[in-house]
This record gives structure tokens, sequence and C-alpha cells, in this order.
């Protein structure tokens, strides 16, 4: 018996700013933040489960108030309690009759759900001893989709048809374990292309990570043609024709802007133009990927998505080639889960948001779970990857010749060493004293 006896936040933020790390078309000057919840319990040992979400400076401290609202669903509680009705204590965050009001299932208070829903699943799997994605993986079908509310989402995936995916997949799951834990996951890297970087350090940038292995890159673009074009050929003339390369816009234009500023980004052999207009246009989406189709370029988008149902919607209307659920923008894992099924009932690949602030730790175990327990597949499939801020982690994700390893300690990888939770704290961690 694990009991959460309190709920405790941390405002934690870096610099990033400083450096103009994360910069893009529509966000210049980010400084990569993590709203925390911190469940303590009576557990012998001390445990606690952290879990956060992610924005980038100002308005982290909503994200702390939001969290506290909620203490009342956890505090007191004993984990086992929660964990045997993970989709009811899901809807039971979500469908709060006054804090449902500020959403429902979007903005701050959805940010706040997947923060306190993260902390759960590091909770649970700090007392099985295993890492997140191994006590997923491990789940049979029928307890992978106890943790999915199905509500909203049954015209396009209905509990049954999951069972039958999830049982469909189950035979190779030892395999595939096997094989990301001697081959890792595949992935690409932003860290060379933030809009903000001068041309040498991009040059700079892509000779060493080519070097260190990696043959998948992603750049920002979105200020104007004329130096997109040049970003490109940069890269281009330091990587190569053979590697990947996609570019982000980071949702700055409208749907005609959006095709004809790809239209003149052609010949780079492009992979994905990602976030190209508003998150929420779903119908703009598909107008764009269908302009975009004879030139080879696709679409990718989702770390500004606010919740599953929009996802559906994408799905159905066909509005992209790439799904990138972000760990954080919606309600948790167990809203994420439901979208890797979303997403390979309607045979997309899943290429996950991450970079940021603790998002790369996350993106991990989601991967893994959508190879090993979903999708079985990982044709066309990559996890984005930043080099940043990891060294403030006590289990970091860790990456090999352009592939994650795949996490070995127990939890959700989301636990901060406590000098760094001390030093990025704000306002009062030496980081912003020195400021």
């Amino acid at each position: 018996m694990t009991v959460i006896t309190r709920l405790t936040t941390s405002d934690i933020r870096a610099r990033t700013s400083r450096f103009l790390d994360g910069s893009d078309a529509a966000h210049a000057d980010p400084d990569y933040s993590a709203a925390y919840a911190i469940l303590h319990t009576d557990h012998v040992d001390g445990l606690q489960g952290q879990g956060f979400t992610f924005t980038i400076g100002r308005g982290n401290e909503l994200c702390c108030a939001a969290i506290e609202t909620m203490a009342h669903h956890v505090v007191g509680r004993d984990l086992a309690e929660i964990t045997s009705d993970m989709a009811g204590f899901w809807r039971t965050l979500t469908s709060d009759s006054q804090l449902r009001w500020l959403g429902p299932e979007k903005g701050v208070i959805h940010l706040a759900v997947a923060a306190l829903v993260n902390a759960v699943w590091d909770l649970w799997a700090k007392t099985e001893g295993v890492p997140v994605w191994q006590l997923v993986c491990n789940f049979t079908p029928e307890q992978f989709v106890d943790c999915i509310d199905f509500r909203y989402l049954s015209d396009a995936l209905t509990r049954d048809e999951a069972l039958d995916m999830l049982r469909a997949t189950a035979p190779g799951k030892a395999a595939r374990t096997a094989e990301l834990l001697a081959d890792g996951y595949p992935a690409y890297i932003t860290s060379a292309g933030w809009l903000g970087y001068p041309e040498p350090k991009v040059r700079d940038l892509c000779q060493q990570l080519y070097g260190e292995g990696w043959r998948s890159f992603k750049t920002k673009v979105g200020i104007s043609v004329v130096a997109d074009r040049r970003r490109c050929e940069i890269m281009r003339e330091e990587l190569g024709d053979d590697v990947q390369l996609m570019v982000d816009a980071n949702q700055v234009w409208d749907v005609p802007q959006a095709i004809e500023w790809m239209r003149q980004l052609d010949g780079f052999n492009l992979r994905w133009i990602e976030e190209p207009t508003s998150p929420d246009d779903i119908l703009g989406h598909a107008e764009i990927r269908r302009a975009l189709a004879p030139l080879g370029i696709k679409v990718a988008t989702g770390e500004h998505v606010a919740n599953r149902v929009i996802f559906k919607q994408m799905l159905q209307a066909g509005s992209l080639d790439y799904l990138q659920a972000d760990a954080c923008r919606v309600g948790g894992l167990n809203e994420v889960l439901a979208i890797l099924l979303l997403a390979a009932k309607f045979n997309v690949p899943v290429c996950p948001h991450a970079g940021g602030l603790g998002l790369c730790e996350y993106v991990q175990h989601i991967s893994a779970i959508d190879y090993i327990a979903v999708s079985a597949t990982l044709d066309d499939r990559t996890t984005e990857y930043a080099t940043h801020l990891h060294e403030h982690f006590i289990n970091p994700a860790v990456v090999n010749n352009g592939r994650y390893v795949l996490p070995t300690a127990a939890g959700y990888s989301a636990d901060l060493h406590p000098a760094s939770a001390s030093a990025l704290l704000f306002p009062s961690g030496s980081e912003w004293i020195q400021a």
C-alpha cells in the first residue's frame, strides 16, 4: 500500500533565451521550463512520483497553480486505488465539474492534467521497479485499453477495435523489445537548426552532429523565403543529399501562404513541413497536404494539438502524414496511449515532439510503447531529439549514433538532480538570481 500524502509543485525554468536555443519563427526567446507535480507518499523509502508539463517561460506559474487546484483528486488516496481504474481516474480529472469550464481538455488546465497524470505513471512504475515503457508494454491488451477514456472516440476507434489491434501485435512484443534494447529507436535532431543561430554556428553544428552519426535533421523556417532557402542550402552543403532534412514553420503561415512558401522551398528534398499553419485548422492542414503532395513534401503536426479529439478529426480528414503528439500538451500518458492507437488505426506514423526541458526523457518511453505494443513497425518513424538540458536529469535520455538508447531506470525519467531543481527554481534559484 502506497498512499499519496501530499502534492507540491515546482516552477522550474532554464534561461535558454540567452543563447537562442529553441528559437523559431513564432517563439524568438524561449526559456525552456517545466511545471512539476510532485506526489509525496508514505512509502518507507520516501518514494515520490514526479511529473511535469512543458512551457517556454512566462506562464509556467499558471500551470503550477492549476496543478494545485487538482490536489484533492490524489491526496489521501492509495496508489493502487488509482491505478486499478486509470481511465476512470483520467476522466475524473478532465471532468471536474468546475475546472473543466477552463478547458475542457485544452489550455493551461489540460497542461496541468498532463503533469499530474504523468506523476502518477512515474510513481506507479517506480513501485513496480520498471521504466514506464516496460510497465505499459507488459500490460495485457485488456489492461492497456483500461487506461483509455474512449468517450468522443468511438466513431473512429472503439474499445473492441483497440483490443483486436493490441492482440494482433502482442505475439511479437518480446522480439521488438529485444531489438530496441540492442539497437535503439531512430531519432532526428533539431539542435543545428534553431532560427536564431548564425550561419557559421549552423555549419559547425551540422559537421559536429553528422560526425556523431546523425542522419536526420530538422531546421526552423518562416521568417523569409530568402533566409529559409539559404538555411536549407547551408544544411544540404554540410550534410549532403542523402540525409533526411525536415523544416518547421511553428504555425506562422496562413494556408495559401504555406502552400506558396513551400513551393519556393522545393528542390531541397524535404521530408516534411511541420506545423505549417494554426494547430487547430484541421481542414487547412488537409488543403496544404493535398497541394504539396505532388512535390513529395509531407505534412507533420501535433505538438500544439490539444487533445485526442482534434487528432481524431485530423486523421479522419487526411490532414497529416506524420503525427507529432506531445507528452504534455495532451492530458498525459493516458491520452497519448489513445492517440497511438488512433494513429495505428489510420496507418499514420507517430513521430513525437520532443526537445524542450525533459520532453526527450518522456518521448523515448512513448516511442518504445508505440513500436513494441501498438504499431509494431519502425517504417518512416523517427523521434525528435535536442541536445539541451539533459545534464539536469538523474536518468537523462541517451542517444547513440542517432538512436535513442532504451531507458532502464524505474519511472518516467522525470527526476531532476536536487542541485538542478534548486538552481532552476524560479525566481529564487541561482539561474535567475544572476540574471
